[in-house]
């Protein structure tokens, strides 16, 4: 039987003396989103489970944009790859939930491996209709201030699509759709007067970030010679930092090779990737043919991207726009939907041309807040502008356009949306204070986080209920079964403490000689903040040389309410500190790194970094405590935080307890139909997701097995090889029970069992 679409055996047509229009096929949906970079993919996949209809335009074959396998750039945001101060700050919801999925599947950080990670969590989902290789090329308007239409293009299958919605989203890194309808927006650097920035860039240091294109190598164990092509950059020396090439950095970490930043971004696109063609060439020919690296002898050019990674183009106005005192001074905002902590990156204009630095990188104490202000156009009243076109200055616009802090912020344009299409509101309406409280309540539901904001959710059955458990975690002592550390530099243990007295410590040390310890107590001048920059005791010992010497320590010092402190054990390097191999949720140490120190008055602090070692390393001191400390308490899985901040915000069971269980008790039967869980996956570590590979597939925190009991017993779910931070469990039917029992079976690690959030629903 013929299908309604397939052609004839053969197809003859007469001449025309008419234009032949493309096939042209019109969707209706309730979301347009053009662009399908991590931003636009976070918030298409946050709509469509949000219960809306959505289309999604990507003018490349895959997803991912810059992340993806075309460009392989390693995806970051607020961990800024663990070495800044943001403790914990790995972003979350749903791009959580991809970064992890790809860490479980691709520990080794293959771009192609990820790419199928995106394009699986998208065609898993009904309400998303997918057009790849499809550009968007023109908007139409029903008036001045609203989109009826985009018409998109698909190169593949030579058809064109009418778009129809309500409302509409512009992801696509240029602001192809807003640029279009008439969007206001700034390209270039603003003057340091008109925002009163001091970081402002210079005409001379240039008002525009530039693109790079990375490369692959790969020794493949026999001699291989390079025979450069034509157009490679033949004089090496107009590069000035030529001289940092090597065999052993990948084109990614070279990330400086860039140019563009004197050009337009958006237009002369293609003079700057054949620019930067010239030079990769130009660097390989060097590396191989030069003599200077006899190592490169069995190297091959496995891989050059194909299209530059662009940083920067235009960006459009919203109803506030970001500045550089949002991000160092960590201002409030009340419709905040997200977070940021990457540095202020901005970047010399003439890119790898130039003599300056490859870049200037100045980070905040902690992480700051992205208002929702900053998600949608000022002028056009149904479109949304996200990913690197959201509202921001140009020094804002250093740290809010790395990929995972735009793809965090881009999830509360998919739950807005969802909003207007089901409340009959526009974009501009959820900034109300009331219809963005309902935003953030949303957003946290799923696992976002929102610096300075707690779930408020009334409808949590959890929070009227009596919730107790099996035992908790009473923190006597980290066994001292680590290894022992040269104090080459200083070591530190994060404690979090409840209000009151701090507790008597111990911590062991060997001495190869005689030397003097001192150890500081410290915390941070804002209590959600990880930068330990008060001083609050310091005591000094000089030890005598010999092996496992306990030093008593007595602080003296009362907390004013709960907070981590810092137990600081400053250099030297004739001690050994003994470190243990136990990890718990809430705990973690870091090292010295360096100081921030600015060159002039930029408008940004001075302070020293602080960071965890990466995993293997990176061990809790060795550690015992009088009395014990506390706060691990299963009250916590509905305090409204579900990550560490100022507390550790988890139930963390006793290492002892072999049945780990926590019961949630209401005073008469409730009527659930889900129940959502949210596990520790360690948002310290940064899930870089391509080149960079990571020691483990599953953080060791993570419970493995779980099972749901209702009060007679019966087993309502079961998981069996969890990985994923928040699990979403919905019945069938609702669930009459009095009693809920969460059972952790099972962990991946040795890290006692721990649960930050437990949320049960009509």
């Amino acid at each position: 039987m013929k299908q309604d679409n397939q052609i004839p055996r053969m197809l003859s047509e007469p001449f025309s003396p008419d234009v032949r229009r493309p096939k042209t096929k019109r969707i209706d949906s309730d979301l347009v989103i053009v662009g399908g970079g991590l931003a636009g993919t976070s918030a298409a996949i946050t709509a469509a489970r949000a219960g809306i209809k959505v289309v999604l335009v990507q003018d490349r074959p895959v997803l991912g944009g810059n992340a993806s396998s075309e460009v392989r750039l390693w995806a970051l945001g607020a961990t800024s790859h663990m070495n800044n101060n943001n403790r914990w700050a790995r972003e979350g919801g749903v791009i959580d939930e991809i970064l992890v999925e790809n860490m479980y599947r691709n520990k080794e950080g293959n771009a192609l491996i990820f790419d199928t990670v995106l394009l699986e969590k998208v065609v898993e989902e009904d309400n998303i209709t997918l057009l790849l290789n499809t550009a968007a090329v023109s908007v139409s308007k029903s008036d001045g201030e609203t989109i009826e239409s985009v018409t998109a293009f698909c190169s593949q299958n030579s058809t064109q699509y009418e778009l129809n919605a309500p409302l509409f989203c512009d992801a696509s890194g240029d602001g192809i759709v807003a640029f279009q309808a008439g969007a206001a927006f700034r390209m270039g650097a603003e003057a340091s007067e008109e925002f009163g920035e001091k970081f402002a860039p210079s005409e001379e240091y240039g008002y525009l970030l530039g693109h790079s294109i990375y490369f692959y190598t790969k020794d493949i164990g026999v001699p291989v010679n390079f025979v450069p092509p034509s157009y490679a950059l033949d004089d090496i020396t107009r590069i000035p930092r030529f001289r940092s090439f090597n065999t052993a950095t990948d084109g990614c970490r070279l990330w400086w090779i860039e140019y563009g930043g004197r050009l337009d971004t958006v237009h002369e696109t293609e003079t700057i990737k054949w620019q930067l063609w010239k030079v990769v060439y130009g660097v390989w020919n060097y590396i191989k043919n030069s003599g200077e690296f006899p190592d490169a002898e069995n190297l091959t050019l496995e891989w050059v991207g194909q299209i530059p990674g662009k940083r920067e183009s235009r960006r459009f106005e919203g109803d506030y726009m970001m500045i550089q005192q949002d991000i160092i001074e960590q201002r409030y905002h009340y419709d905040a939907i997200s977070f940021g902590g990457w540095s202020i990156d901005l970047h010399p204009a003439d890119g790898v041309f130039s003599e300056l630095p490859g870049c200037d990188q100045w980070h905040a104490k902690g992480v700051y807040q992205v208002p929702y202000r900053t998600q949608y156009s000022r002028n056009i009243r149904n479109l949304f502008i996200t990913g690197r076109i959201m509202s921001a200055s140009h020094v804002a616009f250093g740290s809010t356009r790395v990929m995972l802090t735009l793809a965090c912020a881009a999830q509360s344009v998919g739950m807005a949306a969802a909003h207007c299409a089901q409340r009959g509101l526009l974009p501009r309406d959820i900034a109300e204070p009331d219809n963005v409280r309902l935003l953030q309540r949303d957003l946290q539901r799923v696992g976002g986080y929102i610096p300075q904001f707690r779930l408020a959710d009334d409808a949590n059955l959890v929070r009227q209920a009596a919730v107790t458990a099996s035992s908790k975690l009473c923190l006597e002592a980290l066994r001292d079964d680590g290894p022992r550390l040269a104090l080459e530099r200083p070591y530190a243990q994060m404690l979090p403490m409840q209000r009151g007295r701090v507790p008597s410590m111990t911590v062991t040390v060997d001495a190869v000689a005689e030397a003097p310890l001192e150890i500081q107590l410290r915390q941070s001048s804002k209590r959600d903040n990880h930068t330990p920059d008060i001083i609050l005791k310091t005591l000094q010992f000089d030890l005598p040389a010999g092996p496992d010497q306990v030093i008593d320590l007595d602080f003296d010092e009362l907390i004013d309410e709960s907070r981590y402190v810092f137990v600081c054990v400053m250099e030297n390097p004739a001690l050994r500190l003994h470190l243990s191999e136990t990890r718990i949720t809430g705990l973690i140490a870091l090292q010295y790194r360096r100081d921030q120190t600015p060159f002039d008055d930029i408008g940004v602090e001075s302070f020293e970094f602080w960071s965890p070692p990466r995993r293997p390393k990176g061990q809790n001191i060795a550690m015992t405590f009088s009395p014990p400390i506390n706060g691990f308490d299963p009250q916590n899985v509905c305090n409204g935080l579900a990550r560490p901040v100022a507390e550790a915000n988890a139930w963390v069971a006793d290492p002892n307890d072999d049945a780990p269980t926590l019961d949630i008790k209401w005073l008469a039967p409730q009527s659930i139909s889900r129940v959502t869980l949210m596990f520790d996956t360690d948002f310290d570590h940064a899930m870089e997701t391509v080149t960079r590979g990571h020691p483990e597939n599953v953080m060791p925190f993570a419970v493995k097995r779980f099972r749901l009991r209702a009060g007679d017993g019966t087993t309502l779910a079961e998981v069996t090889d969890n990985h994923q931070t928040v699990n979403q469990i919905d019945f069938d039917e609702p669930v009459e029970t009095d009693r809920l029992r969460v059972e952790l079976i099972d962990s991946h690690g040795d890290a006692p069992a721990a649960l930050f959030a437990v949320q049960c629903y009509e």
